[in-house]
């Protein structure tokens, strides 16, 4: 076959096979991209793909195989980059979203004023204000996991809570 009948016998197989499958591929790229638009670019990058390796295609029947592949191939390409894209603009976001210095000093200067009020409360009091805000236990699982009831539980966690609201009024 001269080169001239190869690409003649290409653009007709490819043709077909664009006139008979464009639009299911196209249905299987939105599904895995949730993006009609790029799903078209796809589809229509694996077809360029499938014409430009026609010649090396060892069997013109699995075409459709090959097409469905690559659709599937640059849809998992195009999830990776849309997921590298979004977490560089995540980190952008978060960059430009940074608190002054000044807020990040008085940041501090809170934490250290709750850290104080923690440690100044009853050991029982602090262990249970730390598991349930800290850790977001439930009153079930500190009343097991410090032995006592969940009775005692509201009991220390309400007394806690109030001495540390006193304590941290008399800091502001």
């Amino acid at each position: 076959m001269t080169p001239t009948a190869e690409v003649w016998a290409a653009d007709e197989a490819v043709t077909r096979l664009f006139t008979a499958h464009y639009r299911p591929l196209v249905r299987l790229a939105t599904l895995l991209l949730h993006d009609s638009g790029r799903a078209e670019e796809i589809v229509q990058d694996a077809y360029v793909a499938l014409h430009g390796h026609w010649r090396r295609l060892r069997d013109a029947d699995k075409a459709l195989a090959y097409l469905r592949t690559t659709v599937v191939n640059r849809s998992r390409s195009a999830l990776r980059h849309r997921t590298v894209v979004d977490r560089y603009l995540a980190v952008v976001r978060r960059e430009q979203d940074a608190p002054s210095a000044e807020s990040g000093a008085l940041e501090t200067l809170r934490h250290e004023a709750v850290v104080a009020a923690l440690r100044a409360l009853p050991t029982r009091q602090r262990e249970v204000v730390v598991l349930r805000y800290y850790i977001d236990l439930s009153e079930a699982d500190i009343a097991a996991t410090l032995g006592i009831s969940r009775g005692a539980v509201k009991s220390h966690c309400s007394r806690g809570m109030a001495a540390l609201r006193e304590t941290l009024e008399r800091y502001s």
